[in-house]
């Protein structure tokens, strides 16, 4: 019984595939190591509140948030994360390795705010910085369709800074 319990826990508990203007990046949702961030997520997600914003920063890290293309801020209707789960032991099992997203937060260490970035390379030292950025998500190693969004997103934003790569949905799956 508890074997499979375990099993569970640290299985997907759904994805976020991001439908962006340079391809689709498909994110599996870690719930096991970090259930209420997933649940804010998601229910951002579920609101469309990324739809038709972008990716505006490239350089350890690709960030998006609440801003289109032409720089316009989109309020965020919803409140903040209240709690930061980076510093639980399942959250540090994961950590801020290549391809995994994490959720960016102002320079108070508990909160989290509704913009996440995805790790363009092992950034460990973002598990404790600030309070460490909690990950909630992860590429799968064997999805090179999302690596290859991932890396040419970063690639448009650093040749040419003014460049902000669209998000035109993001869409929560169960599976």
């Amino acid at each position: 019984g508890s074997h499979l319990f375990r099993e569970s826990m640290s299985m997907s508990s759904g994805r976020l595939v991001l439908d962006t203007s340079l391809g689709a990046i498909s994110l599996a949702l870690l719930s096991a190591a970090a259930p209420l961030t997933v649940n804010h997520i998601k229910s951002l997600v579920s609101a469309n509140l990324y739809d038709n914003c972008c990716f505006y920063r490239s350089d350890f890290v690709i960030q998006c948030g609440l801003q289109t293309p032409d720089g316009r801020s989109v309020p965020n209707p919803y409140d903040d994360l209240s709690v930061n789960e980076s510093q639980s032991p399942a959250n540090k099992a994961v950590g801020n390795k290549r391809g995994t997203a994490a959720v960016a937060h102002w320079d108070v260490p508990d909160c989290g705010n509704s913009e996440f970035f995805i790790n363009l390379s092992d950034n460990m030292h973002l598990n404790d910085a600030y309070g460490g950025y909690c990950v909630f998500a992860q590429i799968q190693e064997e999805d090179n369709e999302s690596w290859e969004t991932v890396d040419r997103i970063a690639n448009v934003i650093k040749n040419d800074p003014q460049q902000r790569p669209r998000i035109h949905h993001i869409q929560v799956l169960l599976v």
